[in-house]
């Protein structure tokens, strides 16, 4: 092969916003953002068409949904703690234990969010509320086990070995 035909070739798997990998997850971030735009737009413009008070049973309880937050945000920071000491040290056996750890609170956000789902008054197909609130809070619960799917996967990675200084 000549050095002309070479310099032509694509390159394979660059790095920083040349990098495949970092434009598929600005796609895929893109991708996420608008849906959950489409969702919160759907569930307003259903309240804005509803003749009564919205939601229809008066404004939801927080006491699941405030905490369950407040453990979410921490799994996130936790995460990108564990992401820049890894960057510095290249310890994986403390990258594990961050991930063992994010992964752990993401299920205890995921089963807290099945028990806000059982404690509801109604089902789904109560009324238009009832269907937005499953609706929305049932594709983020599936963004959720995906996300920790992903993670489970990074945590048998990194045990495997694979991560190192250029790929994390």
């Amino acid at each position: 092969m000549t050095d002309a035909a070479r310099s032509e070739i694509l390159p394979v798997g660059g790095s920083g916003i040349v990098s495949t990998a970092w434009w598929g997850m600005v796609c895929l971030i893109a991708t996420e953002a608008i849906l959950f735009v489409y969702l919160i737009f759907s569930y307003a413009y259903l309240g804005s068409q509803q003749a009564g008070p919205w939601p229809p049973s008066g404004p939801p309880s927080l006491k699941l949904a405030v905490p369950n937050t407040i453990i979410l945000v921490a799994s996130s920071f936790l995460l990108g703690w564990g992401l820049r000491m890894f960057r510095r040290s290249r310890d994986a056996r403390r990258l594990g234990l961050v991930l063992l750890g994010t992964i752990v609170l993401g299920a205890i956000f995921v089963t807290i969010q099945g028990f806000e789902w059982a404690g509801k008054p109604f089902v789904f197909s109560t009324n238009a509320y009832s269907s937005a609130f499953f609706i929305l809070t049932g594709v983020y619960m599936a963004h959720c086990v995906v996300g920790l799917l992903m993670l489970v996967a990074l945590l048998a990675w990194t045990f495997m070995g694979r991560f190192n200084g250029t790929h994390h």
